[in-house]
């Protein structure tokens, strides 16, 4: 099982964002296998609409962390919600440390503290960038590495099909380490 975490934009995305969120969702089934794929976010409203939906129409595993104030909402069917009881700061962590890898599709506030949180906590990042929200503010300043400590990489990526591509290998790799038995 592969278990990618998508962080993005809570907000109403522009069409050209939807666009590319698609590709990204369609190329990550295709590169990754829809049986063997579990996406996890932390919403279903905004960017995380077009994710969920775009996942759902291609028969992939979905969970959802909501924050407390959201955990009630209507859901799709076969969506898998866990109900951390948590604020949106909180849950996040929930969200990226039950991840292999963690993608941001672009946002703002959230979607950096996401990408910090998987930082620290030695999760690789891949970002899509140019969408003109500001998680791109973010690029010079963080990438391939927040501090000296190097905990993952940070990485930015322009095309969505080439963003896919590169986190459903790393995602590989890290269920592999997951999957290991651990010695000692």
């Amino acid at each position: 099982m592969i278990q990618i975490g998508v962080a993005a934009y809570s907000g109403n995305p522009g069409p050209e964002l939807v666009k590319r969120c698609e590709a990204f969702v369609d190329e990550l089934v295709k590169r990754c296998g829809r049986d063997e794929l579990v996406l996890l976010l932390g919403g279903y409203w905004g960017l995380m609409r077009c994710v969920v939906d775009r996942a759902l129409g291609h028969g992939v595993s979905v969970v959802l962390f909501p924050p407390l104030d959201r955990e009630d909402l209507g859901y799709p069917d076969g969506v898998v919600v866990v109900r951390t009881s948590s604020g949106p700061r909180l849950r996040s962590i929930y969200l990226v440390r039950s991840s292999d890898v963690l993608v941001a599709l672009g946002g703002g506030a959230g979607t950096l503290q996401e990408i910090v949180t998987a930082y620290t906590e030695a999760k690789p990042v891949y970002v899509l960038a140019g969408t003109g929200l500001a998680t791109d503010k973010a690029r010079g300043c963080i990438e391939p590495y927040i501090d000296e400590r190097r905990t993952a990489p940070i990485t930015f990526v322009e095309d969505p099909v080439e963003l896919a591509h590169r986190a459903c290998i790393e995602a590989k790799m890290a269920a592999g380490r997951r999957l290991l038995p651990q010695r000692g």
